[in-house]
Order: structure tokens, then C-alpha cells, then sequence
């Protein structure tokens, strides 16, 4: 559990042999949900153009009663915590946009770095906006790019690229009722396609949406790629090449589902061995292990593995109440916590334990859940974390853009271990993270550990123009 929040999720699915693509698209959100539970949305290419609707709160709240009538083979689907906007129906996604007389609908998961820049461009060219998000920004810049190209999407897209900074992971839906999918060259977010019965084609942030829907992986989008599915096929085309990779830590560390794949590695297996690095290097005086659930579940068992300290449920979760870390506003959040866990006493009554969780970001939630464990009559407690100390914001999608509001930043590890009453802190090291993952340190983001940005804008304006969004716009 933390005090850090995931942005979005992304569906784009075709379907060949039907007109009842919407259904496929609902359920698949669903796999995504933990990925945003403001909003949710559907489009759909239909014989009479691009429509759908939009819903505030969880998909089922959002969408339910609203699919018959929607019918097209083709549609996309988004999942939504803001990151550059507020909560409303307005900003939600995905989000249609015209030109020429032509309609088209995009979603996207991550954050435009520059997007305060290409405002300023398309503001000086006429482009009037309604919304202060990223998205309507990365459709207008679409716009002008498919006016450019000729309505040759591939082509259009190959244009943003060329100006689009940071992190995104898109889909589109064409004004013909074709879908495009598309990844940033440095691969921050992930993007999968997949293939399932009746010619259905999915493009979707996690393997796990691919799942519910029975569809087989085809392929990992690479970065700097997008995909066309159309009546024609599955054809791939390099947008932009860069030399390196920098695929979110965060996504291994917490985000992502961990049934899901992302670029080869399992998400599951990767959060065990982070813990297992993380016991080897930091075992804890304690008698029990006992998970933050669910976030850290999988790093306690590793850690169990590696000490030899019994792995006890120690906290049980209300799974009928939102996720605490996208719940908006700190207030909401550490209320959440008393109804959102519960510890067993019996299993931490006069027992020192060893509490496993994921990331330390702002320390309040982390001060309440050692609190609640203190109440039960824990004798000890000593906070484990499988990711290092977050130290620098992230802008590219993650909502902890400023440092000011990052513990770690601006106390030591024992003053961190004071503020949240715990008798001992230890964090994961670098390496311990980066080994865990099992993907070489040159092909992530470490940005918000390491303070070193793989985008070129230097952190001071990033933080200036996102982080100012942000903190005037909530």
C-alpha cells in the first residue's frame, strides 16, 4: 500500500466476425481496474462514426447498462487517475477529437513531459482546448499530424513522435474504424498484443487483460513502435528508434497485476526475488513476516524464503473498499487505512515482526498501518521495503512530482524510521531492486531512486511546468 498512484490503462480491441466488440473491451477494463478507478470509458467505431461514453468511479459504476446500443468491431477503452487534471467527467478518457469533418478517438497511459511546451505551439495556431489534460494536447498534436500525413495514421503517429517527450502508451481509434497501438521510444509503459477466438485483437497495458478475454500473447509492443490491426491484418512500423530503454521500475516494484508479463518478465516472479534481495541483504530480529496486502505479498514471501522467518497474514484486507493509494487527497487516504485493513492479533500478539511492503513514499500511510500493528500488541516492528528510497519526482506519469513531498528526499533513514514508529527501517538497495527485476539497469527508469531523468528536460522545469499543473489543478 502507498501513497503513490498508477495513471491509467489502455484497451484497443478489434474484432473481424462481429459488431459486439464493446463487451470484449468492458471486461478487459476490468482485468485493469487497479491501474485507475476515477473514471472508465468506451469508444467504439459504428456504422454512424465514432461514439461512446464516459463514466466517473469504478468500471462497473461507469459503464454498466450502457454497452447495448454500442455496437462496432472496433473500440477502445481506457481506465483513469488523473496526473495533469482534476477529477471530472470531462477530463476522463478516452477522448474524441475532430478535424476536417472526421472523428477519431485516442487513450493513453503516462504523462507528456512537454506537453506544456506543445500547448503553447498549438494555442499559437488556433487550437482552442476545453480540458487542462495531456491528452487532449497529445489529440490535437494528432490532429495536426494526420492533416500533415494525409489521414495516414502510421504516418501521423511517426509525426507525434517526433515532438512527443515522456512517457505513453496509446491507443487509437481511427475515423475508418481502424485501431492503432503505439509505445514511446524509451518504452516507459508497457503494451501487449494479443490474439483470441473469432479474429479478436487486443492491445492492452497488461497481459492480464489479454487473459480475461482468452486471448494468447502475440507480441510485447516494443518501444518506438505502433501497431495497425485493420480488415486487412496486424501490420508493425518503427516510429522512432533511440538507443536505449527505460521501462518503469514502479510497473515490476507495485503497479502492474502480478499475473501479468511485461516485456518478458513476470511480474509475480520478479516481486519474489526482489524480496528475496531484499532478506539477504537486510534480515530483520523478528519472529513473523508479515505482508502489506496486497501490494506486499509476493516481496514477503521472498523475503521469508531468504531469512527463514515464517510468513504469517498478519493484515487482513477489506477487498469491498477502494485502493487507498489512488484514492485522491492525503486526508481520504489515512482514513481508508483503519477501514481498509485489520490486523489478526492473534498471529502478531507478543511477536516481533517483520512488515513487508513495496515503497515508502509521503511515510503517512506507513505510520498508520505500524500503529494499527502496535494496537494488535505487535512487540516489535521493523519495515521492510523492496524499493529504495524515492528521492526525485517522476514526470513521467506516476503523481509524486515534487520532492518536497517525498520523505526520503529530505530525512535520513532513521529519521524516516521515527516519523513512522517503526523500530527498525531498512530499504532495498539498488542493486538488490535492479537484480530482483531481472532486467539490466541500462533498460529502466530508476529516475525517482537515482535523480538521473532519461528524457532531456532538465528536472527543474519538468518539475516547474507538471508539477505546478498538478498542485493548481487538484
Amino acid at each position: 500500500m502507498r501513497e503513490a498512484r498508477e495513471r491509467c490503462g489502455v484497451v484497443g480491441a478489434y474484432l473481424k466476425r462481429s459488431e459486439a466488440v464493446a463487451p470484449y473491451i468492458y471486461r478487459a477494463l476490468l482485468a485493469l481496474q487497479h491501474r485507475g478507478q476515477e473514471s472508465s470509458g468506451i469508444y467504439v467505431a459504428s456504422s454512424s462514426g465514432v461514439e461512446g461514453f464516459k463514466g466517473l468511479g469504478f468500471v462497473h459504476e461507469a459503464l454498466s447498462g450502457r454497452l447495448e446500443g454500442l455496437r462496432g468491431r472496433c473500440g477502445i477503452g481506457h481506465v483513469r487517475y488523473s496526473t495533469t487534471a482534476g477529477s471530472s467527467l470531462e477530463e476522463a478518457q478516452p477522448f474524441a477529437y475532430e478535424a476536417e469533418g472526421r472523428r477519431f478517438a485516442i487513450a493513453f497511459n503516462g504523462t507528456i513531459s512537454n506537453y506544456v511546451e506543445l500547448r503553447r505551439e498549438l494555442e499559437a495556431e488556433g487550437v482552442r482546448f476545453r480540458t487542462s489534460t495531456d491528452t487532449e494536447v497529445l489529440a490535437a498534436l494528432l490532429a495536426r499530424s494526420l492533416r500533415e500525413a494525409g489521414w495516414d495514421y502510421v504516418e501521423a503517429l511517426r509525426l507525434c513522435a517526433e515532438r512527443l517527450e515522456g512517457a505513453y502508451s496509446l491507443v487509437a481509434l481511427s475515423h475508418s474504424g481502424e485501431l492503432y497501438a503505439a509505445r514511446d521510444p524509451l518504452g516507459f509503459k508497457p503494451l501487449s498484443l494479443g490474439l483470441g477466438e473469432e479474429e479478436l485483437y487486443v492491445a492492452a497495458s497488461e497481459t492480464c487483460a489479454l487473459d480475461t478475454l482468452s486471448c494468447r500473447l502475440m507480441r510485447h509492443v516494443e518501444p518506438g513502435e505502433a501497431v495497425r490491426v485493420y480488415d486487412g491484418g496486424v501490420e508493425v512500423e518503427r516510429l522512432r528508434h533511440s538507443p536505449r530503454r527505460a521501462r518503469c521500475m514502479f510497473e515490476y516494484v507495485y503497479f502492474a497485476r502480478p499475473d501479468s508479463e511485461l516485456d518478458g518478465v513476470w511480474v509475480y516472479e520478479a516481486r519474489v526475488r526482489i524480496g528475496r534481495e531484499l532478506g539477504e541483504r537486510f534480515p530483520a530480529e523478528a519472529d513473523v513476516v508479515v505482508p502489506v496486502p496486497d501490494s506486499g505479498r509476493a516481496a514477503a514471501q521472498g523475503y521469508s524464503e531468504a531469512t527463514g522467518l515464517p510468513l504469517v497474514e498478519g493484515l487482513m484486507k477489506n477487498r469491498y473498499v477502494g485502493r487507498i493509494f489512488i484514492m485522491p487527497g492525503e486526508r481520504n487516504r489515512v482514513e481508508m487505512v483503519r477501514v481498509k485493513l485489520n490486523p489478526v492479533k492473534p498471529l502478531v500478539k507478543g511477536r516481533r515482526v517483520a512488515l513487508i511492503d513495496d515503497s515508502i513514499v509521503r511515510g503517512t500511510t506507513m505510520k498508520h498501518v505500524v500503529g494499527l500493528l502496535r494496537g494488535a500488541g505487535a512487540r516489535e516492528v521493523h519495515v521492510r521495503v523492496s524499493c529504495p528510497p524515492i528521492v526525485s519526482g517522476c514526470y513521467m506519469g506516476i503523481d509524486f512530482p515534487t520532492r518536497r513531498e517525498l520523505i526520503a528526499s529530505t530525512r535520513s533513514v532513521e529519521e524516516v524510521g521515527r516519523f513512522i514508529g517503526a523500530d527498525s527501517l531498512r530499504y532495498n538497495s539498488l542493486e538488490g531492486l535492479v537484480k530482483g527485476i531481472g532486467l539490466p539497469p541500462s533498460e529502466l527508469c530508476l529516475a525517482c531512486l537515482t535523480g538521473e531523468y532519461p528524457i532531456r528536460a532538465e528536472a527543474s522545469v519538468l518539475e516547474r511546468e507538471i508539477g505546478g499543473m498538478r498542485r493548481g489543478q487538484r
